[in-house]
């Protein structure tokens, strides 16, 4: 692939952009019939039709898997399906797939079950993790009564180098808990760099991973990352809420932790899980991969993994075009860099290493009147400002007060793009 292509992306053909937006809900109109830019994607994604209507087509059934006729097989095999397709995305094998109300739970449990269990007199994590990281590794330090070492991000690129993180985790490290991308730069973490290094300084430490913000934007590959704990959150992946999914080493889930006492050592599930989920979850796999089977008729007899693959590239290169042009501009639209009254913090140049992700502020309104003007103007973004449990410790770590997110997702277009621009220009210069 050319370098410039590489950090400039590749949008999609306009069949297929518009096959992509046939294939959401309310892409261009709000539940009210109202027409908006929803940018607003890191809260939560646009909903994929057919995994909204698989959902609700499994649900309705009442029938429980753990019973022997036809229906209950059935369902046992969506079940499974939905585990293998959450396998594949990750490139693993083995291990134990895990579900939880939401995704901040299964990270809980994660780090309660490690600190309780592993041997070790600190704890290492990042400035930048999400609160169900950041305090669930807070809480049980304190609860095991270990040093908690965390990570400072870096001002200028919006991450967190490798160095910084590897400079804290010694012999005597429990667990490092890392996020694959901040959900406030979009910036990404060198995960695969990190677990190296790492591994190198200790060669059993145990490893989780919070992709949750990360994986609707490029594909995931843990077959040479070694890692013990990964989480994601369907509802920010083009699915339903109501599910938060975990995978576990084949180490990590055998460590004791809460279980029904006749159930298998590995298995983390209590109760009965919800087989809808699940089937929710294989549509959106689908969905991904049929992507890329459109566009290359020869990728219909690949592999699935190889077809989920391209289609994920396809959304990265389509997503990171769109940030290209936002930042730059293009065709008469002026970009967010060139535009007098804003200010794009943490703007690092290569694009290869951010997600569709941006904080921008309005050197004339505050945050939270700049969403309201935006929200006037038929646009949805979020702000992130230091008053807030979800902001405050990533905000202050970059010397902000506050920002305004905005978080497009690959389902919006070059004219969604220069939409926002327009309207964007326009408050700046009001």
């Amino acid at each position: 692939m050319e370098n410039s292509k590489k950090n400039s992306g590749e949008l999609f053909s306009d069949e297929t952009m518009q096959y992509v937006k046939d294939s959401f809900y309310h892409v261009d109109v709000d539940l009210n019939g109202r027409h908006r830019l929803f940018f607003d994607n890191a809260g939560g994604s646009f909903r994929l039709k057919k995994a909204v209507e698989r959902y609700a087509e499994i649900s309705a059934s009442p029938d429980c898997l753990d019973r022997m006729h036809d229906t209950a097989v059935h369902l046992q095999g969506i079940q499974n399906k939905g585990q293998e397709d959450f396998r594949m995305l990750l490139n693993v094998e083995g291990g134990t797939v895990y579900t939880a109300l939401t995704a901040s739970k299964a990270m809980f449990d994660m780090v309660r079950v490690i600190t309780e269990n592993v041997a070790g007199t600190n704890i290492v994590t990042t400035i930048l993790e999400h609160p169900s990281s950041y305090d669930a590794m807070e809480l049980n330090a304190s609860r095991t009564n270990r040093e908690l070492r965390v990570a400072k991000s870096n001002p200028v690129t919006g991450g967190v180098d490798v160095d910084e993180v590897i400079s804290l985790v010694d012999e005597n490290t429990a667990l490092l808990s890392v996020i694959y991308a901040s959900n406030i730069s979009g910036a990404k973490l060198d995960v695969e760099s990190i677990v190296a290094a790492a591994r190198a300084i200790k060669p059993d430490l145990y490893i989780i991973v919070d992709a949750v913000q990360h994986a609707p934007h490029e594909i995931i590959d843990l077959k040479n990352i070694p890692i013990d704990g990964i989480n994601i959150a369907p509802y920010k992946f083009f699915g339903c809420r109501g599910m938060g999914l975990a995978w576990l080493s084949e180490r990590a889930a055998e460590l004791p932790h809460d279980k029904l006492s006749g159930k298998k050592s590995h298995i983390w599930d209590l109760g009965s899980s919800d087989p809808a989920q699940y089937g929710m979850f294989t549509e959106v796999i689908d969905y991904v991969c049929s992507l890329a089977t459109r566009e290359d008729q020869d990728l219909k007899e690949a592999t699935r993994r190889n077809q989920f693959t391209a289609g994920m590239q396809m959304i990265a290169l389509h997503e990171r075009a769109l940030l290209s042009r936002m930042l730059n501009g293009a065709d008469g639209a002026t970009g967010l860099r060139e535009m007098e009254n804003l200010d794009v913090y943490l703007d690092h140049d290569d694009l290869t290493k951010r997600d569709l992700i941006l904080a921008i502020n309005f050197k004339k309104i505050d945050p939270a009147s700049a969403v309201k003007e935006y929200d006037k103007q038929g646009v949805t973004v979020f702000e992130r400002v230091n008053t807030s449990l979800y902001s405050k410790r990533m905000l202050e770590s970059f010397d902000l007060e506050g920002a305004i997110r905005v978080s497009p997702l690959h389902c919006h277009s070059i004219e969604d793009v220069d939409k926002f621009l327009a309207i964007t220009q326009k408050m700046a210069n009001a």
